[in-house]
């Protein structure tokens, strides 16, 4: 084109690479996705500024807010790779709603960032259908969020998705370190997979070992090695919730990056130290199989993967039973991994596999 055609080229944004009618058309898609996540307190209709949520209605008569904000990290890169968009969705909603039920918050409403160079419809209705899913796991409504087509930040193919949730939880109610005693039992709640941490080493090891991921996995040939490692992030709130508001746990941990050597003591008073019993679960066959797999020490894996647990709860003794029963009953897999003693704050876990410990001065160098 000469420099005469490009001075006299009418522009405009569909040129520069967005599509406005395109995005138009996608809230037209997902309102109905948003809508099927209504619940007491928001209405989920989609278009407006911002999103409205009635604490009065949701039940809340002294209610403290709660926030957490989170990505799906580099498992997006490998959803975009083998076209597996369904799940990441629950993974955004996963990594926030667990941070919240946590502190003992209820989670109320969810809004996402989705980023793309440019918009695939298809896609993009994937990944939010995913998302919806999550919230209705999660029992919290989607009432909003935000579209992004940006060619020049994003390959055509890529994007990038960040999730905001906010929960809300009695004063009263609210889960801290304070309650957390010598004796108590940590107990541990099965994960659904990797979830969503620790993919930037699961990458790099598809890459180097020339992993076929559209083939039945090796430790288990009724499933694709794909579909184990894009396995949906767990969502417990509906499970723990109801244990938060009888008072029946002292604390939980939710087991992402820095596994259970730098999570669990992120609930623990100063004085205090967690012992985790490796031997007290069988460790998952995906799990087994990225050890082997990358000839990882035992400590690199606890601080990189779940091995198995994506949550932990401290709970007294004489409740144990109880709370077991309860949790089984609501569909999850239970262990009973551990006990709080006295000791420097931090954890310790070992067994057949090693023993490890946290970093010595945990309480300095973490935050958040």
């Amino acid at each position: 084109m000469s420099d005469n055609n490009i001075g006299n080229m009418r522009y405009t944004y569909a040129k520069a690479g967005v599509d406005i009618a395109a995005g138009n058309a996608l809230v037209r898609a997902i309102a109905p996705l948003a809508r099927a996540t209504r619940r007491a307190g928001a209405d989920a209709d989609l278009g407006g500024f911002g999103g409205f949520f009635d604490l009065r209605a949701a039940g809340f008569t002294d209610p403290l807010l709660v926030a957490a904000n989170d990505g799906v990290g580099t498992k997006l890169k490998l959803a975009i790779e083998a076209g597996r968009h369904d799940g990441v969705g629950i993974d955004l909603v996963a990594m926030c709603a667990n941070d919240l039920i946590v502190q003992g918050a209820e989670p109320l409403f969810f809004l996402d960032y989705y980023g793309c160079g440019k918009l695939d419809q298809d896609v993009a209705v994937a990944v939010i259908a995913g998302i919806a899913e999550g919230c209705r796991q999660a029992g919290c409504a989607l009432i909003g969020g935000e579209t992004a087509e940006m060619p020049g930040m994003y390959d055509d193919d890529d994007y990038d998705l960040a999730g905001f949730c906010v929960g809300a939880v009695e004063r009263g109610d609210v889960l801290t370190a304070d309650k957390v005693a010598v004796g108590d039992v940590i107990l541990g709640l099965a994960s659904s997979g990797v979830h969503s941490n620790g993919f930037s080493l699961v990458r790099r090891l598809a890459a180097d070992k020339g992993w076929k991921l559209d083939r039945p996995a090796l430790f288990n040939p009724e499933i694709l090695l794909i579909d184990a490692l894009m396995a949906p992030t767990r969502i417990y709130v509906r499970s723990l919730l109801p244990l938060v508001r009888a008072g029946a746990l002292h604390a939980m941990a939710h087991i992402t990056g820095g596994g259970l050597l730098e999570n669990i003591p992120r609930v623990l008073p100063a004085h205090l130290h967690a012992h985790i019993d490796a031997d007290a679960w069988e460790q998952p066959r995906l799990m087994a199989f990225l050890q082997a797999q990358g000839n990882i020490e035992p400590e690199e894996m606890a601080r990189t993967f779940n091995c198995g647990i994506g949550m932990a709860l401290v709970v007294e003794p004489a409740k144990v039973d109880a709370v077991t029963d309860a949790l089984m009953a609501a569909g999850e897999t239970v262990h009973r991994i551990g006990h709080i003693a006295s000791g420097e704050k931090g954890c310790t876990v070992s067994g057949a596999r090693g023993t490890w410990s946290a970093m010595a001065d945990w309480g300095a160098t973490h935050h958040g």
